[in-house]
């Protein structure tokens, strides 16, 4: 008889199709974060997962691919887009999503992993300018918007204002390892909006 914890009995629990395709997912995020992208194996996936490794070897070519997948399946949400009336509390509702996101286990796993070897894995590096550009295309409608109602300088550029706005987090979140939190993202706003109004951000 086998015991609670065998393989068997644990795949069997987790099942097949879209509850088993979850479950590895999410353990390779858990597995990114914990351990990092070189680290990572396809034995540690599958018993956190509870399924057998042939069930992932036959699901996913790779564990870039794997890694690839788990990373595009935690960020490819529809990010809602603030539509406040102003642009500095639309502007503060992104950072603080920005935040929210980048330090969930998903988002941890995201810059390990962009951070790490994985950068020069074709497949991976894909991913990632896929994430960010997809991220600064959504969020551009509020940089026009409030152009549009005179509160920034007409020649700004959307995609110069964000990256203003996201680099103060980011530097936090990957070099100096200081706390992220709300008050970050507000004051990330200002800088961001100091900028833009002192026409250092012009379209080029």
């Amino acid at each position: 008889m086998k015991s609670e914890g065998s393989p068997s009995r644990r795949a069997s629990a987790v099942g097949r199709g879209s509850k088993m395709r979850a479950a590895v997912l999410e353990a390779t995020i858990t597995e990114l974060t914990e351990t990092g992208y070189a680290a990572l194996t396809v034995d540690g996936v599958a018993r956190r997962a509870g399924v057998h490794k042939t069930t992932i070897y036959r699901n996913w070519e790779d564990t870039d691919q794997l890694v690839a997948d788990a990373l595009a399946g935690h960020f490819a949400a529809d990010i809602p887009i603030p539509d406040t009336g102003a642009v500095e509390s639309d502007l503060r509702a992104l950072a603080r999503s920005l935040v929210a996101t980048m330090t969930t286990r998903a988002g941890r796993a995201l810059l390990t992993t962009v951070l790490s070897d994985a950068a020069r894995v074709p497949r991976l590096a894909e991913v990632k300018h896929a994430l960010f550009d997809d991220r600064f295309r959504r969020a551009e409608p509020v940089v026009t918007r409030a152009v549009e109602r005179g509160e920034l300088p007409s020649d700004t550029d959307p995609a110069e204002l964000l990256k203003a706005l996201a680099a103060p987090i980011y530097f936090r979140l990957v070099f100096t390892g200081e706390p992220v939190d709300k008050g970050t993202a507000d004051r990330a706003v200002h800088v961001a909006l100091a900028a833009a109004r002192a026409r250092v951000l012009p379209a080029v």
